[in-house]
């Protein structure tokens, strides 16, 4: 996976946390943006370390 798709996947899962809480979906937008929070975490550690 490239970083530029490793960035549009973060994205992605950020707008869609963005939109489940907006639509009232407060369960599913915190997994989202937890999740979104330690792929970018993990991602930039990586390339930190490299």
């Amino acid at each position: 996976m490239t970083d530029f798709q490793r960035d549009v996947f973060i994205g992605l899962m950020f707008i869609t946390g963005v939109f489940g809480f907006i639509s009232g979906e407060f369960i599913v937008s915190t997994v989202l943006f937890a999740a979104s929070a330690i792929f970018s975490n993990i991602f930039f550690n990586r390339r930190l370390h490299d």
